[in-house]
This record gives C-alpha cells, sequence and structure tokens, in this order.
C-alpha cells in the first residue's frame, strides 16, 4: 500500500512539471526578441516560435553598391536574435530538465 502512495505522489509531481513547463513553452512563444548590426543600422526582431516578425533597415546602409554588407549585417542580426531565443529558451526550459536522470536525454 505504501508504494501505490509513493506512486501517486510521483505521479503528481509529474503532472504539476509537465504543467509548469506546458506554461513556460506558451510564455516563451509569446515573448519578442531583437537584435542590432552594424551599430544598429539592421534591427531583427523574432518570438520565442523562432520566427523572423520583422526587419528594419536604416536608409542609410542601403548602398546599392554595396549590397552584401547589407546582407552580412542581415545575417548577423538574425543569427543573433535567433540565439537569444535559443539562451532564453534554455533558461525556461533547462530547469525542467536539470537533475533528472532520463534515459536517452543529455
Amino acid at each position: 500500500m505504501r508504494g501505490n502512495a509513493n506512486m501517486n505522489k510521483m505521479m503528481k509531481q509529474m503532472q504539476k512539471m509537465q504543467k509548469d513547463m506546458m506554461k513556460a513553452q506558451e510564455e516563451l512563444q509569446e515573448m519578442s526578441f531583437e537584435a542590432t548590426a552594424g551599430g544598429g543600422m539592421v534591427k531583427v526582431t523574432a518570438n520565442g516560435k523562432k520566427e523572423i516578425v520583422d526587419v528594419e533597415i536604416n536608409e542609410e546602409v542601403v548602398d546599392p553598391d554595396d549590397v552584401e554588407m547589407l546582407q552580412d549585417l542581415i545575417i548577423a542580426a538574425t543569427n543573433e536574435v535567433l540565439n537569444k531565443v535559443d539562451e532564453t529558451s534554455n533558461e525556461k526550459m533547462g530547469k525542467f530538465t536539470q537533475g533528472m536522470n532520463l534515459p536517452g536525454m543529455f
């Protein structure tokens, strides 16, 4: 009987953790992230789902003779904003897997 009580307690803890994880994922998806490149000449905004939702380009950086520089700035800002999403995701979700010894998870 005692083992059954421990199992019920463990199941409740797992259900609570799962609910908390879902809430954290929802919060993350609703967040907005920004990154800039070229001293703010290019700004990229993404949501927590890693979708780019906005790109702002300062007209001063638009040079028809140097399109490659603009492309590089857009790539740099995009990579930076996606890194920010990953970092925040790891912070928010890492607390749920930290200390757990789950087979197949590293």
